[in-house]
C-alpha cells in the first residue's frame, strides 16, 4: 500500500518538542509538475547507463509499497528528529 502520512517530530536541545503531519497524497499532487520532470530524467539516466527503464520504475515502486512502517530515528546530544511513514 502507497504510504499516506508522514509524520515528522524534532525534539530541540531545550527539551521541546515539534510534531509535523505531511500527508502524501496532496503533496504528490502539488509536486507532480516536478514528479514528471524527474521521471523523464530517470528515463534519460537509464538510457545513458544501458539500464532497463522497466526494471527501474519496477525497483522504485518495490521501494514505494516497502516504506509504510519505516521509522527514522536521529539523535545528536540533546536534539532528536524522528520521521515515520504510515
Amino acid at each position: 500500500m502507497m504510504p499516506q502520512l508522514v509524520t515528522v517530530r524534532r525534539r530541540r536541545s531545550d527539551g521541546r518538542s515539534m510534531r509535523l503531519h505531511v500527508p502524501v497524497l496532496p503533496v504528490l499532487l502539488v509536486l507532480s509538475p516536478l514528479l514528471l520532470i524527474a521521471v523523464l530524467g530517470g528515463l534519460v539516466a537509464c538510457l545513458a547507463t544501458h539500464v532497463s527503464p522497466m526494471g527501474a520504475l519496477r525497483g522504485v515502486g518495490r521501494l514505494l509499497w516497502a516504506l509504510p512502517g519505516t521509522r527514522v530515528e536521529i539523535e545528536q546530544g540533546r536534539a532528536a528528529v524522528l520521521v515515520s511513514v504510515r
